[in-house]
């Protein structure tokens, strides 16, 4: 069972349209604050065809609705900060900072936007939203695995995901590259994205 609650049982009740609510579950609707320090959004790339590159994003925020009866009705903003970018290679993320990728200067944030929520079954979900980078908004599907609620020692509600997405930079205006002496290129187009959030409910 997930987060949002149960899919309707219509074999014994075919006029049934109402979901079927956990009241726990239901209780964690409402409005939540990303909590940068216990959050991650990461990314791998393959580099020169034949090993990965791995960074992440230090300076996260953001917000989640969640709505415990109908999960089509959550939503989800994200912004992170260009600058923020960590690959463990101070001169790798200068250049990925600079013209040739990400142009921090010019464009100093990335955003997320959800635009439909879907339940796929368990604790499994599907966030649809625009992704805006280099000023240039493409559609990005982020499949979702709700990982429970706790309250922390400081008395805070919290609520967990961790999800994954592909895209391809090229996509979005990221198309530097050099090619090999051995045929290929140094960074694929394909990128792989990760995602571990933690969220704290806001006071009502």
């Amino acid at each position: 069972m997930g987060l949002f609650g149960r899919k309707n049982d219509t074999t014994a009740t075919p006029t049934a349209t109402a979901p079927v609510v956990d009241p726990q579950l239901a209780a964690l609707t409402g409005d939540y604050t990303i909590d940068p320090a216990h959050s991650t959004i990461g990314f791998v790339a393959r580099h020169a065809m034949v090993t990965n590159v791995k960074g992440s994003f230090l300076d996260v925020a953001g917000t989640l609705h969640l709505d415990g009866a109908d999960p089509s009705r959550s939503t989800a903003s994200i912004d992170v900060k260009m600058e923020s970018i960590d690959t463990g290679n101070a001169d790798r993320d200068g250049h990925l900072k600079s013209a040739d990728f990400f142009k921090t200067e010019e464009f100093p944030e990335m955003t997320f936007r959800s635009t439909k929520v879907e339940f796929l079954g368990g604790d499994d979900y599907r966030v649809t939203g625009d992704l805006t980078i280099l000023g240039t908004t493409k559609p990005l599907s982020i499949d979702l695995e709700f990982n429970g609620s706790a309250k922390d020692p400081f008395g805070n509600e919290r609520v967990g995901f961790e999800g994954k997405a592909e895209i391809l930079r090229s996509a979005w205006g990221l198309t530097w590259n050099a090619a090999l002496e051995t045929g290929g290129v140094l960074v694929s187009d394909k990128i792989k994205l990760n995602f571990d959030i933690s969220a704290i409910k806001t006071a009502s």
